[in-house]
């Protein structure tokens, strides 16, 4: 009897998250399990791997929600990446560590692909700011790097959001 209220990993399958603040723990993060519309499921309990950065964790959900341990000591990005037998699904965020809180912003692949692009598109439309269009593309490079944006999350990330298309 207690089987068929049991909820393991197999019953259900994660296709969309968001991260918030924790509610629990000061500069820490947690993963809550959305349906579509961002709406959280709360029917999600159990232990679910997620790649956070590179690293691989277990997360232990209940209700939906799991506190990731990783804390967040200053602004950054975070990759995260769940594999489910069906699909990938993974996000980008930037996480802004203001005095008091943590703000994680979601960063779609199109804004990824489109600003590198479009600056390369000016420079080459306009040659005379070709030298300034260059100088915004190397900061662009730099402040991602800086702010823990390697290249191989970078091209990993819009490659899952091509992948999300077909």
């Amino acid at each position: 009897m207690t089987r068929a209220f049991s909820q393991t990993p197999e019953n259900f399958t994660i296709k969309n998250f968001i991260i918030k603040e924790s509610f629990l723990k000061a500069d820490k993060i947690a993963v809550i399990v959305t349906d579509s519309l961002k709406n959280p499921r709360t029917s999600i309990n159990g232990t679910y791997k997620f790649d956070i950065n590179g690293f691989s964790k277990d997360l232990i959900f209940q209700d939906g929600v799991a506190n990731c341990d990783m804390p967040i000591e200053k602004s950054t990005f975070m990759y995260i990446k769940h594999e489910n037998d069906e699909t990938d699904v993974s996000n980008l965020y930037y996480i802004y560590k203001s005095s008091e809180s943590l703000t994680p912003m979601s960063i779609s692949w199109y804004f990824l692909l489109a600003i590198p692009i479009g600056l390369i598109l000016l420079g080459y439309m306009f040659r005379k700011l070709i030298g300034l269009m260059v100088f915004i593309l190397m900061a662009y490079i730099y402040f991602n790097y800086s702010k823990g944006l390697s290249i191989g999350t970078f091209v990993e990330s819009i490659f899952d959001g091509l992948k999300n298309l077909f």
